[in-house]
Parts: structure tokens; sequence; C-alpha cells
């Protein structure tokens, strides 16, 4: 999705606990969701 907006160098970063001690943290679980962080450029 980011290449089809025309963003070139993409790096995505390792998953992140983004829930940790939040209200839907036992949901969030269940479900395996993770943050990740991006970076790209465009040219």
């Amino acid at each position: 999705m980011l290449e089809d907006c025309g963003f070139v160098d993409i790096a995505i970063g390792p998953p992140v606990d983004t829930f940790a001690g939040a209200p839907g943290e036992d949901k969030a679980r269940s479900y395996a969701v993770f943050g990740h962080a991006f970076l790209a450029t465009r040219p």
C-alpha cells in the first residue's frame, strides 16, 4: 500500500506491545494485536 502511494525505501519495525496495561489488553492479546513502526521516503 505504501508503494502504491509513491513511497520508497520502506522499512517495517518489529512488533511492539502497544496495549500493555490498557483496558482492552485481554482482547488485544486474544487477537495477537501489535503495533509496528513504518519508515518510508518519497522520491
